[in-house]
């Protein structure tokens, strides 16, 4: 049993097949995945480890962060410094001497998801009022 793709002579086709003219990127895909991955695993080790004692620096050193400031408040409206409890008349002295004065200072509100929202902007609005201006909000990481 013989089977016949085309015939022999001139201006005939070859072959019954039609002409694939895309390109295969497979390969390439898969090549670009392996140096990405290659990368993604050097580039942790390409830190510099190598013990030196270097030099002193004439530079005065720049000054680490000051420690944020956290306010809390309960779902009850009871107000907080830190740990200590207060009220919003005497919040202002006793967050200008947690910050000793540096209106630069981070500021973090942790507010209990029940409290009215009222309640959180009369904080926000007296921060902003005595020229603290680095304020942000804290929320628990939901678990996915």
């Amino acid at each position: 049993m013989a089977i016949q793709l085309g015939g022999g002579g001139l201006g005939v086709k070859r072959h019954a097949y039609p002409q694939n003219a895309e390109m295969n990127i497979t390969p390439f895909v898969d090549v670009v995945l392996v140096l990405l991955i290659i990368f993604m695993v050097a580039a942790p080790l390409a830190t510099v480890d190598v013990p030196l004692d270097l030099p002193q620096s004439s530079i005065a050193p720049t000054p680490t962060p000051a420690e944020p400031v956290y306010i809390s408040v309960r779902q009850s409206g009871e107000l907080f410094i830190q740990n200590a409890p207060t009220d919003i008349a005497s919040l202002p002295a006793l967050l200008l001497a947690q910050t000793k004065g540096n209106r630069d200072n981070r500021i973090f509100i942790r507010g209990d998801e029940k409290i009215e929202y009222r309640r959180l902007m009369e904080i926000i609005n007296l921060l902003q009022e005595q020229g603290y201006n680095k304020v942000g909000l804290i929320a628990e990481q939901r678990d996915r």
